[in-house]
């Protein structure tokens, strides 16, 4: 290879991927004067997951991106980062069902009106039996949740978008997730809110309603999420201590054997080589372990690391207001799309055209099945289809289409992740003191753009106390709801004293892990069982 299409970097910190976690971390350790080089897979976009993607001059998100934290360090850092460019939007999002739309927290007469007398009768009927005739064996999701609200409310509102979601049967989910997910909310306190809602008597912003309590107006960048990692991505290059690298993926990462790293990244432009004293990844961990030299003992724990993926199918239609709702849920089996977003009610600057509109499919799969293998304008057809199945639009008026696939968008929790990530985990920290996970990949857990954010922010600090001082793997798991209460309501870092527990504005952030599936542990005796057959 030429000298042309070989270059060599010698940087304070090689950081992997330019997403939220990545960006946030180059952007902090520039400013504090390390000098830092970010590579990036993707040739054009940064943000990751949160990245906004253009075509013929419309933008849509990867999935909805709110910005809500109730860490005010975070909060501090967009309005740094990004500081003229915030809109306030209002949400609005509905549960969409065999041609009716339920509001999103449900409202009890628009309900029972959508329902019917008769098919009202029938949840009511369904929910009282399962009280007086619970199962006693609750093992699964589907186990759960019909003991709380009856077999049918639990296929109306619950089975079809789960199973969409996930790739999974309700009944192969562990009925721990269900406990954690719907945690505080029974069908007789929604019946009750809901009746309240209906007629104006709760309290604003967000109505009285008290278990998982969702935001009424939100934040969001005039342009689309990704307006903030291109900003974040320009003043780390602009500050003259770090380049983003596009186009690159990682080749390896190598230990120099003096506690710092080398790491190659190829790209069609020839290879890159970063030598470092530190590294941040933020790539998903079954992908560094196979990269790493030499290869970590846990690689057969990264291996067995799963991930759902994802694909946008984004349509741009004539009309300026298709529906009023910022994104649809699709509770209906008759349609594979997963949920509807509208970006002109997420930002009508995102729209070019005021005549036009820009609504985009979400579709959960797995790489490589049947959606993802799709052709681009067979998906395009796909979502037009449905689009008018569903009743939201004249597919006459579909004037083009674009296709976005997200892999490894979801981290699966299985019953075997927590061990597996532990493993990796525990070796790399012993071996490896200035090799750093961040993220939602990089730590295999689904967490939320501000949990992201923290983990880097944490780990920035570390670099720059020479130790770890912060350990960014303590997240409470069972924390509450990331948008309940108000935006920034945690107070500032403060000075450390003991330089070692995280502030609570820091633990903010780190708790707004959102929940995911796991599925049914087998019992010891079956599992021992199995293993022996």
């Amino acid at each position: 290879m030429s000298e042309a299409q070989s270059q060599v970097l010698n940087v304070d910190v090689a950081i992997i991927g330019a997403g939220p976690a990545g960006l946030t971390a180059g952007y902090l350790l520039t400013k504090a004067g390390k000098s830092v080089a970010i590579i990036e897979k993707d040739e054009t976009y940064v943000g990751g997951i949160s990245r906004t993607v253009e075509h013929e001059g419309y933008r849509f998100d990867i999935g909805g991106h709110r910005f809500f934290s109730k860490s005010k360090q975070v909060v501090d850092l967009w309005n740094e980062i990004l500081p003229d460019d915030f809109i306030e939007r209002p949400r609005m999002s509905r549960i969409y069902y065999e041609g009716k739309f339920y509001s999103y927290p449900l409202r009890a007469f628009e309900a029972l009106r959508n329902l019917g007398l008769w098919r009202s009768t029938v949840c009511m009927a369904s929910y009282l039996w399962a009280r007086v005739f619970p199962n006693r064996n609750v093992r699964s999701f589907e186990d759960w949740t019909t003991n709380q609200f009856g077999k049918k409310l639990y296929s109306i509102f619950f089975k079809t978008y789960t199973e969409k979601v996930w790739g999974m049967p309700c009944d192969e989910m562990s009925a721990d997730w269900a406990a954690q997910r719907i945690k505080g909310l029974s069908l007789m306190g929604a019946v009750v809110d809901g009746v309240k809602r209906s007629l104006g008597l709760n309290k604003k912003p967000n109505d009285g309603m008290q278990a998982k309590t969702l935001l009424e107006n939100f934040r969001y960048p005039r342009l689309g999420p990704g307006m903030m990692w291109e900003a974040a991505r320009d003043k780390i290059i602009a500050s003259g201590r770090g380049q983003v690298i596009m186009g690159h993926a990682l080749d390896q990462l190598a230990s120099d054997g003096r506690g710092g790293w080398r790491m190659t990244a190829k790209g069609e432009g020839g290879i890159v080589t970063i030598e470092a004293d530190h590294a941040i990844s933020s790539a998903p961990m079954r992908q560094l372990a196979r990269r790493m030299h030499p290869l970590p003992q846990s690689t057969f724990h990264a291996n067995e690391l799963k991930y759902r993926d994802f694909l946008t199918v984004a349509l741009m239609v004539e009309g300026e207001d298709l529906f009023p709702d910022n994104w649809i849920y699709i509770h209906d089996s008759k349609v594979k799309v997963g949920r509807v977003q509208n970006f002109r009610s997420w930002s009508p600057e995102m729209i070019p055209d005021e005549k036009m509109a820009c609504v985009g499919l979400e579709y959960f799969c797995f790489e490589g099945d049947g959606l993802w293998s799709m052709e681009d304008d067979d998906l395009v057809a796909l979502a037009t289809k449905e689009m008018e199945i569903l009743g939201l639009l004249d597919p006459a008026k579909v004037k083009s289409g674009a296709v976005v696939r997200q892999e490894k968008a979801y981290p699966v929790y299985d019953e075997d992740y927590a061990a597996n990530v532990a493993a990796m985990r525990e070796e790399l920290e012993a071996k490896y003191p200035t090799l750093h996970l961040v993220g939602r990949n990089g730590m295999h857990r689904y967490n939320n753009q501000d949990h992201a954010m923290m983990t880097a922010m944490l780990s920035v600090e570390n670099i720059l106390a020479g130790e770890r001082v912060y350990d960014i793997w303590c997240v409470n798991e069972d924390a509450e709801y990331h948008e309940a209460g108000d935006e920034g309501a945690e107070r500032a870092l403060p000075a450390r004293e003991n330089g070692r527990e995280v502030s609570e504005d820091q633990a903010a952030a780190l708790n707004s892990m959102r929940d995911v599936p796991t599925r049914i542990v087998e019992d010891d005796d079956s599992g021992d069982a199995r293993r022996a057959a």
